[in-house]
């Protein structure tokens, strides 16, 4: 198993770097100092709230947000840190689609920086549905250090898996 598999489309020198950082035990505390806040958004309706005020504030003209929940059955480790998704439902002679977005319950005890960033990622889907560069712009307009944040992100899950190892 390689430990840095989250890390695969990065240069080789920056790996080395972040190899180097494991082998002297300083990954954990460099994240633990850069974010050392663990948000306190822990029920399903507080997640809502949460990704609720982040569309008004920027998605206000986008489709309803239908639901928000923390969701067990994602497998992180498969690279699904959230997921968006369309349901549509026939009610009477009309078909109607709600918008849900199901983030990954390793998340419920994470820094709040990574949470808004899963957040801002897949609302930005709601709009642009590849990752793109409208996409990736959409991003960095709602959060604009959106691309430290995943970089973090990726360091994060590396060491969730290298500490669920020992």
């Amino acid at each position: 198993m390689d430990a840095l598999k989250y890390l695969a489309g990065y240069p080789q020198d920056l790996q080395a770097r972040v190899r180097a950082l494991i082998a002297q035990d300083g990954l954990a505390p460099m994240l633990a100092k850069k974010y050392p806040h663990v948000h306190a958004i822990r029920s399903d309706g507080q997640l809502y709230e949460y990704v609720q005020a982040l569309k008004e504030r920027y998605l206000r003209r986008s489709v309803s947000l239908g639901k928000v929940v923390y969701d067990g059955t994602l497998q992180v480790m498969e690279h699904a840190l959230g997921t968006h998704t369309i349901v549509s439902r026939v009610q009477g002679s009309r078909l109607k689609a709600s918008r849900e977005i199901r983030i990954a319950t390793v998340f419920r005890e994470a820094p709040a920086e990574f949470l808004k960033m899963i957040a801002v990622h897949e609302l930005a889907h709601f709009k642009e549905a590849e990752h793109n560069k409208a996409f990736y712009q959409l991003c960095t307009h709602m959060e604009p250090d959106y691309h430290q944040l995943e970089f973090d992100l990726r360091l994060y899950l590396t060491q969730l898996e290298l500490g669920a190892g020992t």
